[in-house]
């Protein structure tokens, strides 16, 4: 689709420039923010064919250069994580991550690890923002990626859609939606319940996930919205396997005692006021309720979870508890004005955060297998966590004439941590309190010129932070210090790039990409004055990460102009390069853990009517879990994470109002592995999932 068919409506839109496949890159100014200059990318749901029942990032999210993937959500964890340009993507801990414009990670500021995401088959785009996103929505040095979920249809008073999917390993899926405008009030919701035998032996995955949402259109001029999120869940986990373990058998378990639930509950208020056509303002808060309960073998492999001969029974497993709890209002407002013929579109804001997070830890559990979160003494460690944030923001895209902008922008941070702690070192007890408060201020600057047509230039270069984490401010053991003068990871981003297309038949965004990574947090090994080792937490490494993104879509049919008669076909090659090295400390030289050189996905679609197929290859270069580039080790925890090559094949199938899906995920079955870690749902090797099938049918009825 042409830009110039863009038409605006009530809500948000997008223009995606080749509609078939649904990636496209964010307008300019979509109220209340400002995208001019910045690297963007957006996929639209609908229009790509994948496995969405059990949210198969892969497929879903491929098309996004550079997308590095954790794949652990069917072996233990709720979500699969996702980093770019080589920061960690366990957990998407390094995103800015945000459902319908509002946070959804316990504390962005604390504890930014993401639990919940919604079904992807009530997803209608996902929108991602690289890099430079800090000033108009705060921490993490990667970028902001935010799930837009869909909304009643307009010329609908109620609407419903089902779509149930079946499987390999026991695959359940069940979605159903509904939604609709009835006068003045828009509303929609979803309810998905999967169950999940699990590729592995001792797996299993039960998970409802609900949403609701009403908006009340008060006047022409003001909208209110309520809206609530929820996750129930109960996850048996595999656990994680040596490098020995998984070159035998990648299918083992040697943990079936391992159980995770992690409810989650989001509620978010907001209110748009159009003053009038230039002048726009909004305001959102949220309140979110989650929380993590675990009971599990904790030790590392290839210590073996097994009946001890001489009590004939298990022996007590660990349970650890968390509780997060956290508010945020967010402000925004923009202004459209115009100086002669220059044109000023101002975007700025402020958000107020509260969060407070409870840990309890190291808890005798019993020693059945079964879920079961009693404890049986007490919690050997206590911590209680809370941030406080204070931030305004302001951007100005200046408009110098038709074809280019300049958009220098300002964000001044504000945040305090706090945390209170009860732990037990040689059986004395101790309780500590310690708070921590810092300001600083980011600056950035984007600039946009239009060539021709859809086709522009970009560049952008803005500075960003990674607040420290609650980890980071508790010595968890006499042995360990932190010091007093620790600093949170700063850096910067830049960009510069061209995208754009060519008659609707070829779609292209290569850019290159420049990341310095200032002050990142680790341990030293030092001695005191009587000699005796201790380990030191502090600033102690600086990174720098550099390389080309490129997507490059051909869509053969409408370049012969033979579309109608045959259909869409369209190959794509979404390529990143990444270089990412350690400049300065201990490290110097190495290469940055989960930092792939090469992540390239090629893939083929087909659409016409009432039929679409895609396949698509992906390849990754291999990495390593440690800053030291440990190859292998006796610890399943440090060493080098392969690459690999898998192919998928998905398809639907559309008649009236009847839809079917079928798909093939890892053609080849092949065997790799993408995450070792330290926690839960290991440690060790997290081994991904082989070659599974899948088959769903579905029903609109409306």
């Amino acid at each position: 689709m042409d830009s110039s068919q863009a038409k605006e409506l009530d809500k948000v839109v997008i223009v995606t420039y080749i509609s078939m496949n649904g990636i496209g890159h964010l307008k300019e100014i979509q109220r209340p923010f400002i995208y001019a200059g910045k690297r963007t990318e957006v996929i639209v749901i609908d229009s790509v064919d994948g496995n969405k029942a059990i949210n198969n990032t892969r497929q879903i999210l491929g098309r996004i250069p550079g997308l590095n993937i954790v794949e652990s959500e069917t072996g233990g964890f709720v979500s699969n994580g996702i980093g770019i340009r080589g920061l960690n993507p366990a957990q998407s801990l390094e995103m800015n991550v945000r459902q319908n414009g509002y946070n959804i990670a316990a504390d962005i500021y604390g504890y930014n690890e993401t639990y919940y995401l919604p079904s992807m088959e009530a997803v209608e785009r996902i929108e991602l923002i690289k890099g430079a996103s800090s000033l108009q929505f705060g921490a993490q040095m990667g970028g902001m990626v935010n799930y837009v979920l869909k909304e009643g249809k307009n010329d609908k008073q109620f609407d419903y859609g089902t779509m149930q999917t079946v499987g390999s390993n026991g695959l359940f899926n069940t979605y159903h939606s509904f939604g609709g405008t009835i006068k003045n009030v828009n509303y929609f919701g979803f309810l998905n319940y999967r169950n999940l035998d699990g590729w592995r032996p001792n797996s299993l995955q039960k998970q409802l996930t609900g949403f609701g949402k009403i908006s009340y259109r008060a006047t022409e001029k003001l909208k209110l919205s309520l809206e609530y999120s929820l996750l129930r869940n109960k996850i048996k986990m595999p656990g994680g396997l040596t490098d020995e373990q998984f070159e035998q058998d990648s299918r083992a378990s040697f943990r079936s005692r391992n159980w995770v639930k992690s409810p989650w509950n989001v509620v978010a208020a907001s209110a748009d006021y159009h003053f009038n056509e230039n002048i726009f303002f909004q305001i959102k808060s949220t309140l979110l309720s989650g929380e993590r309960s675990l009971v599990w073998f904790a030790k590392i492999p290839p210590e073996i979870d097994a009946i001890d001969p001489v009590t004939g029974g298990y022996g007590n497993r660990e349970v650890d508890r968390e509780i997060m709890k956290s508010s945020a209002t967010e402000l925004r407002f923009m202004h459209q004005r115009n100086e002669g013929k220059i044109k000023h579109t101002i975007a700025a804001g402020l958000r107020f955060n509260i969060a407070n997070f409870q840990r309890k830890e190291e808890a005798l559990g019993t020693n059945k297998a079964d879920f079961d979160l009693t404890p049986q003494s007490e919690f050997e460690e206590k911590f209680n966590f809370s941030t406080v944030n204070f931030a305004p923001f302001f951007e100005d895209c200046i408009h110098l004439n038709d074809k280019f902008s300049i958009t220098p922008g300002v964000r001044f941070e504000m945040l305090g941590s706090e945390v209170e702690s009860e732990y037990e070192v040689g059986g004395v007890e101790i309780e500590t309190e310690e708070e921590k408060g810092r300001q600083f201020l980011l600056f950035g600057l984007g600039l946009q010129y239009k060539i021709a047509g859809s086709s522009n230039i970009y560049a952008n270069t803005s500075q960003a932070y990674r607040p420290i984490d609650y980890a980071q401010l508790v010595p968890l053991a006499s042995a360990s210090v932190v010091d007093p003068a620790i600093r949170d990871p700063k850096g910067f981003n830049t960009d510069i790039g061209i995208r754009g297309t060519v008659k609707s038949f070829l779609n292209y965004d290569i850019g290159l990409f420049y990341l310095a990574y200032n002050d990142r947090v680790g341990l030293l090994l030092k001695t005191d004055e009587s000699g005796v080792p201790y380990t030191f937490r502090t600033n102690i490494a600086k990174s720098i990460h550099k390389g080309i993104e490129s997507y490059i879509e051909v869509n053969i049919t409408r370049g012969l102009k033979i579309n109608k008669l045959l259909g869409d076909i369209s190959v794509y090659n979404s390529f990143a390069y990444t270089d990412a090295h350690y400049t300065k400390g201990e490290f110097k030289g190495n290469k940055v853990e989960y930092a792939p050189e090469v992540i390239n996905r090629i893939g083929l679609s087909y659409s016409k009517k009432w039929l679409s197929a895609s396949i698509q290859l992906s390849n990754q270069s291999s990495a390593f879990a440690d800053a030291a580039n440990t190859i292998r080790s006796s610890n399943p925890i440090v060493g080098k994470i392969p690459g690999y090559t898998v192919v998928d094949l998905s398809s639907t199938f559309t008649w009236r109002k009847l839809k079917l899906k079928a798909g093939v995920n890892n053609i080849a079955d092949k065997r790799y592995f993408t995450q070792r870690t330290d926690e839960y749902p290991g440690p060790g090797i997290i081994s991904s999932i082989g070659r599974s099938f899948y088959t769903g049918i579905g029903l609109n009825l409306n």
